[in-house]
C-alpha cells in the first residue's frame, strides 16, 4: 500500500489525558443520535397528519439528511477558520434554531417543519464534523475504530431513548385513521390536525433548551487543541493534492453513503412495517417501542464493537457484520409474523460498528487531508437522504415488505469493502 499521511496530533501543551475530552465529546454524540432518531416517531406522525404517501413522509428525511450534503464542506471550512470546540459550538446553537422552528411549524404546516429538520441538520453537521476527527486522535491511531465504537455506542444511546421517548411524548394520544378523520366535520378535522400537530412543541422547545445549555458548557470547556501533521514516513504520499486521491477514502465515502441509507431507511419505515397485518399489526404508539430495540442493538453491539476490535481486523469485523444483515433483511423480506419483525429488529446490533468502522478506515494515515476528507465523508451521509426515498418509491409500488431490498443491496457493498480492505492497518503500519 502507498504511504499515506499520519493523521492530526494533539497539541502538546494542553491537558495530560485524553478520558476528559472524550467523555465530553460523547455528549455530543449522544445528542445528535437522540435527535435523528426522533425522525423515525415523526414520519408516520406527519404521514398520517398530512395524508402524505411514503415518497411524501421520506421528505423529512431528504431534507433531514440533505443538510449532510450541502453543508458538509462549508462547515469544514469554517471549523479550519474558528477551530474544532468553537465549530462544536456553532453546530450546537444551529441544531437549537432548528428545534426551535417546530412550534411555528406545528400552526404552519409541513412545509415548515421540512425546513426546521433542514436547519437541525444542518447544525448536526456541523457537531459531526467537529467531533468525528476528534476522537480518531484522542489517542494511537490504530485504536481509532475502537474509540469511535465506543463513542458511538453513546450516539446509539440517543437513538435508543429517542422512540420510546417520542412514542410516550408525541405518539401517545389517540390516533385517528384516515376513514375515521373523514367522517367528522370539517372543523372538528381542523381542530384534531391542530392538536396532533402541537404535540411537537414542548419536546422540541425542551431539545432547543438542552442544546443552548449544552453550547454554553462546551464553550468553557477545557479541551486540548489539534492540528494537522505529517510524519517523515509519510512524505511518499506527500506530493498528492487531494483526499480523494487515496482510494481508501473514496471507497470509504461510498460505504458512508450507503451505510448510513440503509440503517436510516429502516429506522424510517419500522413502524409503518410492524404495522402490517402479516407482520405484527401494532399501533404507531406501541411499535415506537420495538424501533427502540433496533437502535439498542446498535448500542449494544457498540459497546462489544470497543473491546472485540482491539483485537480482531476492522474489515474483517465489517464484512461480517453486513454479511448478518444482509441474512436478516432476507428473512423480513420473505417471512412473516414474529420472525420477519425480529430479524429486521436483529439488523440493528448488526448495524452497531459499521459506521465508526468504514468512517476510521477512510481517515486512515491522512495527515493534512484529515480536515477535508471528513468533510468529504459526512457529505456522504447524504445516503440518509436518497435510500429512504428510494425505498419509498419501492414501498409505494412493490410493497413495503418488498421494499427492504433496497437497504440489503446497500450492505452488498459494504461487505465488499470490509474484505478489500480488511489489511489496511498491517500494511499502513508496514509501509
Amino acid at each position: 500500500m502507498e504511504h499515506i499521511s499520519q493523521p492530526v496530533r494533539l497539541q502538546q501543551t494542553q491537558a495530560n489525558g485524553n478520558t476528559g475530552p472524550l467523555v465530553i465529546v460523547t455528549i455530543l454524540f449522544f445528542m445528535w443520535g437522540l435527535l435523528t432518531a426522533l425522525n423515525d416517531v415523526l414520519i408516520p406522525h406527519l404521514k398520517e397528519l398530512y395524508t402524505l404517501t411514503y415518497v411524501q413522509a421520506m421528505l423529512v428525511q431528504f431534507c433531514f439528511f440533505g443538510a449532510y450534503f450541502l453543508v458538509s464542506l462549508p462547515a469544514g471550512m469554517l471549523i479550519r477558520k474558528i477551530g474544532y470546540q468553537n465549530g462544536a459550538v456553532a453546530g450546537l446553537v444551529i441544531a437549537a434554531a432548528g428545534c426551535a422552528l417546530f412550534y411555528p411549524a406545528s400552526t404552519s404546516g409541513y412545509a415548515l417543519f421540512l425546513f426546521g429538520f433542514f436547519v437541525l441538520a444542518a447544525g448536526i453537521t456541523v457537531l459531526q464534523v467537529a467531533a468525528n476527527p476528534y476522537v480518531t486522535v484522542l489517542g494511537d491511531p490504530r485504536n481509532a475504530s475502537s474509540r469511535l465504537n465506543l463513542t458511538q455506542a453513546f450516539n446509539s444511546l440517543g437513538t435508543t431513548i429517542a422512540p420510546a421517548l417520542g412514542g410516550v411524548l408525541i405518539l401517545s394520544g389517540s390516533v385517528l385513521g384516515v376513514a375515521e378523520l373523514a367522517k367528522l366535520p370539517a372543523a372538528e378535522q381542523a381542530a384534531y390536525r391542530a392538536a396532533q400537530a402541537a404535540s411537537v412543541q414542548g419536546p422540541y422547545l425542551a431539545l432547543a433548551a438542552a442544546l443552548l445549555v449544552l453550547a454554553l458548557l462546551f464553550a468553557f470547556a477545557r479541551l486540548p487543541k489539534i492540528e494537522h501533521t505529517d510524519d517523515a514516513t509519510a512524505q511518499a504520499g506527500a506530493a498528492k493534492e487531494s483526499a480523494l486521491a487515496h482510494p481508501h477514502l473514496v471507497m470509504g465515502t461510498i460505504g458512508i453513503f450507503l451505510y448510513v441509507g440503509a440503517e436510516v431507511s429502516i429506522g424510517s419505515f419500522l413502524i409503518n412495517f410492524f404495522g402490517e397485518p402479516q407482520i405484527a399489526a401494532l399501533s404507531h404508539s406501541d411499535a415506537a417501542h420495538y424501533v427502540s430495540y433496533y437502535w439498542g442493538g446498535a448500542m449494544i453491539g457498540r459497546f462489544v464493537g470497543f473491546a472485540v476490535m482491539r483485537y480482531v481486523s476492522p474489515g474483517k469485523a465489517l464484512a461480517s457484520n453486513a454479511a448478518a444483515a444482509i441474512a436478516l433483511i432476507m428473512v423480513a423480506v420473505f417471512g412473516q409474523g414474529q420472525a420477519a419483525m425480529w430479524a429486521i429488529i436483529a439488523v440493528g446490533l448488526f448495524n452497531s460498528v459499521m459506521f465508526p468502522t468504514i468512517f476510521s478506515m477512510a481517515l486512515y494515515r491522512l495527515g493534512r487531508f484529515t480536515g477535508q476528507a471528513s468533510g468529504i465523508l459526512c457529505m456522504a451521509i447524504v445516503g440518509g437522504a436518497v435510500v429512504p426515498f428510494a425505498q419509498g418509491l419501492l414501498a409505494d409500488t412493490v410493497g413495503l415488505q418488498w421494499s427492504f431490498v433496497a437497504p440489503a443491496a446497500c450492505y452488498a457493498f459494504i461487505l465488499y469493502f470490509g474484505l478489500k480492505y480488511a489489511g489496511l492497518y498491517q500494511q499502513g503500519e508496514q509501509a
